[in-house]
């Protein structure tokens, strides 16, 4: 598991630097202002779909399935597939393309009549996209049950890749259009990438085939992630919708801080997937999945306690180090550290829904998450316009605390002693990084003070995973 997740992540990290590297060139170039929120505007459903499908929606229902399969029924099955996600992706492209106003104006309804025209202009070129996303989270789906982790971890790294050289050797002087072709560059090479692992999977161009009973059993499948992935990707919607109307730069301000906080937890969406893949395999042994997912939970909380510490202890620091000047005056760093809190928790609930889905149950995970997404979505109407930006990171909080409470109740794990241990360590960990350490004066002080807070919480919970993987071994 380690050594699997270990290759995985070195890919996604590179996949995250250049997408931190594409929004702070972003910035740089155009500013945080009007221009760049209508362009995230455009982006926002591409990058919503690019972002599910990465977080493994595709590939949690298909791996299971295609694993269960063997020889021609397997290599059937894939073009099957492959025909269906085609005309689905093409059907997408052309709705998202031709209402792209109607679109813009419903996920940036405070933005001006220019700026949502530019967002139109962005998004009917970025849709073109999203058939090359669909087929590639296909062939990671197949990567992954090959356990081949390493090729399916660079789509990200590719996807951004071309808008990062174009941004470097433009600057302020590229405009909407070209950025947005270069995005769409990014999707071809993605499925490119992909291509000689489907050719050796026996998947050919020209035989299409459409096996009606295999595609609608992997849309049953798909149907309760879908409505888990829309619930959650509405959120985000009522999030970008909440800051159109919390001045101009608001959007961008709130991209940026989701994105510093996904940098350093490149991991988790490594480890998920080999979980995933691990627990999928021990479907007939159900105290030996309970097992691994207590592993997985261990590594996670591994990864997350200690990056969110450092995240909220350095959070001054970071904006002021890493982003254009001036960021660090506004609402930046303290929306970054709340942000930080979610994802200790967040991280947790991803994994325990990849538990259910191992078993290919879907259904009980949607139950859960939808609960949770619905206080959530309660929260972002109430609480941002009375207290800011940083409402935003509160009602995402407060929407997965109920999820992670739901899921521990479901699975009868809220009586093990270390489902009670990791809440409080987390707890500990980030109350002393906002407490002592956010305060420091200077960036170089409070990067060094939380760095060394985090490296001790790694070690402690490191030591901790290692022991349990041992015993479960």
């Amino acid at each position: 598991m380690f050594r699997a997740t270990l290759w995985l992540t070195l890919a996604t990290i590179a996949g995250l630097a250049l997408g931190f590297g594409r929004e702070w060139l972003l910035v740089d170039a155009w500013g945080a202002g009007a221009r760049t929120d209508a362009f995230l505007v455009g982006m926002f459903l591409p990058e919503a779909i690019r972002m599910t499908l990465a977080a493994g929606l595709l590939s949690s229902a298909a791996l299971p399935l295609y694993q269960q399969l063997a020889g021609e029924r397997r290599v059937a099955w894939l073009s099957a597939q492959v025909s269906s996600l085609v005309l689905l992706g093409l059907a997408l492209a052309v709705l998202l393309a031709i209402a792209a106003p109607l679109w813009v104006r419903l996920i940036g309804p405070g933005l001006s009549a220019s700026a949502q025209h530019d967002a139109s202009a962005s998004l009917t070129i970025l849709a073109a996209s999203v058939p090359l996303l669909l087929l590639h989270a296909l062939a990671a789906a197949v990567a992954q049950a090959q356990e081949r982790f390493l090729v399916a971890g660079l789509g990200s790294f590719l996807y951004n890749l071309p808008a990062v050289v174009l941004l470097l050797l433009q600057r302020g002087s590229t405009d909407e259009h070209r950025l947005a072709w270069a995005f769409v560059l990014g999707a071809v090479l993605m499925l490119a990438s992909m291509l000689p692992l489907l050719w050796r999977s026996g998947w050919r161009p020209w035989r299409w085939q459409w096996q009606a009973q295999d595609i609608a059993l992997l849309y049953r499948r798909l149907a309760p992630l879908l409505a888990s992935a829309g619930a959650s990707q509405g959120l985000v919607l009522l999030e970008r919708i909440c800051a159109s109307f919390l001045g101009e730069g608001a959007i961008t301000l709130v991209n940026l801080a989701r994105k510093l906080v996904n940098l350093p937890l490149v991991a988790l969406m490594s480890l998920n997937q080999v979980v995933l893949a691990r627990m999928a395999r021990l479907a007939d042994d159900p105290q030996a999945r309970r097992a691994a997912l207590q592993v997985g939970m261990l590594v996670t909380a591994a990864l997350t306690v200690p990056a969110a510490a450092g995240l909220i202890g350095a959070a001054p620091a970071l904006v002021q180090l890493l982003l254009p000047a001036g960021m660090a005056q506004g609402p930046l760093p303290m929306l970054l550290a709340w942000f930080a809190c979610v994802i200790v928790f967040g991280a947790w609930n991803a994994l325990l829904a990849r538990y259910a889905y191992a078993a290919g149950d879907t259904l009980l995970p949607m139950r859960c998450e939808l609960l949770g997404s619905a206080v959530n979505a309660l929260a972002l109407l109430l609480v941002p316009m009375v207290t800011g930006m940083a409402g935003i990171a509160w009602a995402a909080l407060a929407g997965i605390l109920v999820t992670a409470v739901l899921f521990l109740h479901r699975y009868r794990l809220l009586g093990q002693q270390w489902v009670l241990r990791l809440p409080a360590v987390a707890s500990i960990a980030l109350l002393v990084s906002a407490l002592l350490l956010y305060p420091l004066p200077g960036p170089w002080l409070q990067l060094g003070a939380a760095s060394v807070h985090a490296a001790l919480w790694l070690l402690v919970l490191g030591a901790w995973s290692v022991r349990q993987a041992r015993r479960a071994a």
